[in-house]
């Protein structure tokens, strides 16, 4: 493995880079006090993401996005990550999934969304069906050339601001040697279709101005041609998506922690306590010395599972390994970063605090720190039949 940066990829950092500290820090503070991004600052913020051609990076570009590879994708989502999750999202990356689009659909939804026409969001969770998504109760029920939606999807992250939803739901039922299993479909459902409704979702303490929604699907008509991929087979393509979105989560989690690290290191080096620099007592000088080698092993975790995805060669266990020991080293970092600075590692005027609070949900959204350990032990078990 290549450690060295091509000129490309170090030219994408540097502009992320300056982007980040110019377009976005300044913005931070007024999200994180009011919970939500100014209609106009949002479009400021997406048109320059578009001039920079940042917009779309992670799609191909014989489609019209930048083409990035998965390990400078990870680069770039890096220095993203280092920004308030709200800011730094409206950088859109539309849902790899679009890229089974066919026919009328590949103009009207994935082109569409590269150019920042339309945003997508996308829909899986349910109060009843978290990590278990075969136990959904969403269903989409055949009705001539239609299907029926009935069901309540929650925790839908920034449907406040889409276009269109990517919909998971149960379309049918398969006996397999385990019992009954229910089929999955995916659809595309625009904004403003009769039956389906977007609610406000739930106050969370993560991710400030990037909000969660609830979507009500009420005898929702929707015809066949909205099916995304093959009808019944939507579990595997919600697999493709999810594997990049792993990725994805762990190299924003490097970012955050750099972040973290730096405020940290730099307090340490100015701090003075006792008539010395507080970085001379080894109870700080050992804490980061941790938190410096957890941050290095996720990293390395991370790019070399981005580096077999660039081969075709990453496997579930390496994107599960990368989010997990990324999401669980920003817990430790935020928190040691904190206990560093003391009681204004907690105030508000740094960006510590709302590190620390963001880092939460990473441990838990795009699968558990426990399903990406199930992921892993069960690669290792399953060649030896066990």
């Amino acid at each position: 493995m290549d450690f060295s940066l091509t000129n490309e990829q170090q030219m994408i950092i540097d502009t992320l880079k300056t982007f980040v500290e110019t377009e976005l820090y300044p913005h931070e503070m007024e999200v994180e006090k009011t919970n939500k991004i100014r209609p106009e600052l949002y479009a400021q913020i997406k048109q320059k993401a578009l001039d920079l051609g940042l917009y779309a990076a992670n799609m191909p570009e014989e489609h019209g996005g930048a083409g990035l590879n998965s390990l400078t994708l990870c680069l770039m989502e890096r220095e993203l990550g280092r920004a308030n999750f709200g800011l730094q999202y409206i950088v859109g990356r539309p849902s790899n999934i679009l890229l089974v689009c066919k026919g009328e659909k590949i103009g009207n939804y994935l082109y569409a969304s590269i150019r920042g026409e339309k945003i997508d969001c996308l829909a899986l969770t349910e109060p009843s069906a978290g990590s278990d998504v075969r136990s959904m109760q969403c269903r989409a029920e055949r009705d001539g050339d239609d299907f029926i939606i009935n069901g309540t999807k929650h925790f839908i992250s920034h449907a406040d601001v889409a276009d269109f939803v990517i919909l998971f739901a149960a379309s049918g039922v398969e006996d397999t040697p385990r019992g009954p299993k229910k089929k999955i479909t995916s659809f595309l459902v625009d904004m403003g279709t009769p039956g389906f409704t977007v609610e406000p979702g739930y106050s969370s303490v993560s991710h400030r101005g990037y909000h969660n929604c609830i979507l009500n699907f009420d005898n929702c008509r929707v015809h066949k041609s909205q099916v995304l991929g093959e009808e019944d087979h939507g579990f595997d393509v919600a697999n493709q998506w999810l594997g990049a979105t792993r990725l994805s989560v762990a190299a924003m989690c490097l970012g955050r922690a750099e972040r973290a690290l730096e405020i940290a290191t730099d307090w340490a080096a100015n701090r003075k306590q006792f008539g010395q620099t507080i970085g001379k007592f080894q109870g700080v000088s050992f804490k980061l010395a941790d938190m410096a080698t957890e941050l290095k092993a996720a990293e390395l975790l991370t790019m070399y599972a981005a580096w077999r995805d660039c081969t075709g060669e990453m496997t579930d266990s390496d994107a599960a390994m990368a989010k997990l020991k990324a999401t669980e080293m920003l817990a430790m970092v935020s928190d040691e970063a904190i206990q560093i600075l003391g009681g204004m590692g907690l105030m508000d005027e740094l960006p510590l605090e709302r590190i620390w609070r963001d880092h939460r949900v990473e441990r838990i959204w795009d699968g558990t720190s426990e399903i990406q350990r199930h992921i892993i032990s069960r690669a290792m078990l399953r060649p030896l039949e066990a």
